[in-house]
């Protein structure tokens, strides 16, 4: 039947991208690399050291992800192969709307495969703090960042990330004034760096009686989790702690006492908060990971011309700096002004459907054709 021998051809000519798909992703390294971890894995006094081991689980379930995906791509090939023979043999059409289905997919899943090999940077494969910040505005500005916010962990647990909130900073009567998520996945950082900059909001608020329609702006700053491997010179005499009662979000499971902890880099004006662990020790180890990753950041734009490879160029939250608007009246769009993406599933992207911005960031990146530069 001729449906059936059109999608033959096809699959035939998506066969060399797919065999080719697994060069570019080193998968012939990340095979060694696993059975390394896990024989590593499998050895005595293996979960002696808590925080080392959790880490190398961690890398161990990345891996897998990557080969896995590609075996799992290339038996939906033979699957699909398999399914245009039978179809030809018995002259059953009614295995044709599987065949497109399956066709889809494995198009669709070549296609976010082959954008992860765009993930060059330094600190791409690193996990991500990511921060929001509420814009001027009070309530409707301190509302939208909340939304954010929700919008990003939404993403993560799409994505089957792991997700820890730092920091979470109430808003006056609705919303957050701030809040420090830490996403933990494979290639964290090379996903969301393209989120960094100003996010603009237009609705009819829900806060106003007369139903008038208001523009909001939040603020997102991107960071690599810095590895620590990578040397941070950082004098104690420079820091300055402050202890506060932990607040927030989840609240009743976090300690009332003064166990949150915030820490200032005297020289430069650094501030990091965690208030996430009952213990202030804790928290304190957590803001000095956050601590290190910032001072690194500073350090590689004082040394390097290329700052937004790491945390963008910094701008006002305010008109005429937004990466990206959300208009929910008198319109649905949502607009990348950078890449020039858009969609009209306001609900969608608001549940963590960004990937389709995502794409489109890193396809601009690649090839430099920016609708507007970041």
């Amino acid at each position: 039947m001729l449906q059936f021998d059109e999608y033959k051809v096809k699959l035939n000519n998506i066969k060399p991208d797919l065999e080719d798909l697994g060069s570019a992703l080193g998968l012939t390294a990340a095979e060694r690399e696993l059975d390394m971890l896990e024989s590593e894995s499998a050895s005595d006094g293996f979960w002696d050291n808590l925080e080392k081991a959790q880490k190398i689980q961690q890398r161990i379930k990345q891996l897998h992800g990557k080969v896995d995906g590609q075996r799992r791509r290339l038996q939906e090939w033979d699957d699909l192969m398999t399914l245009c023979e039978m179809g030809n043999e018995e002259e059953d059409e009614s295995l044709v709307p599987e065949l497109e289905e399956g066709f889809e997919k494995l198009t669709a899943d070549m296609e976010e495969a082959r954008l992860s090999t765009l993930f060059t940077g330094e600190y791409d494969a690193s996990n991500v703090i990511l921060t929001i910040h509420a814009g001027a505005g009070g309530t409707e500005a301190q509302d939208w960042a909340e939304m954010l916010f929700r919008m990003y962990t939404r993403w993560a647990e799409r994505h089957d990330f792991t997700y820890q909130v730092v920091d979470y900073q109430d808003g006056d009567e609705a919303g957050i004034k701030s809040a420090t998520v830490m996403i933990q996945g494979d290639n964290a950082y090379g996903h969301l760096r393209s989120e960094h900059g100003v996010h603009r909001l237009v609705r009819v608020s829900p806060f106003d009686a007369n139903a008038r329609r208001q523009t909001s702006f939040a603020a997102i700053e991107v960071m690599p989790e810095i590895p620590d491997d990578v040397e941070v010179d950082i004098n104690p005499a420079d820091i300055e702690m402050q202890v506060y009662r932990a607040s927030g979000a989840g609240g009743q499971h976090i300690n009332k006492t003064s166990s949150a902890v915030r820490l200032i880099h005297k020289p430069t004006g650094v501030v990091v908060a965690c208030q996430t662990e009952r213990s202030q020790f804790q928290n304190k180890d957590t803001c000095m990971r956050m601590l290190r990753s910032k001072l690194v950041e500073l350090k590689l734009q004082a040394h390097a011309e290329k700052i937004s490879d790491i945390k963008g160029v910094q701008l006002k939250i305010e008109w005429g700096s937004q990466i990206r608007s959300y208009v929910f009246m008198p319109y649905q769009l949502v607009k990348d002004n950078r890449s020039g993406f858009e969609t009209s599933n306001v609900n969608g992207v608001m549940d963590g459907d960004l990937d389709g911005f995502i794409n489109a960031y890193l396809k601009c990146e690649a090839t430099g054709t920016w609708v507007t530069k970041s």
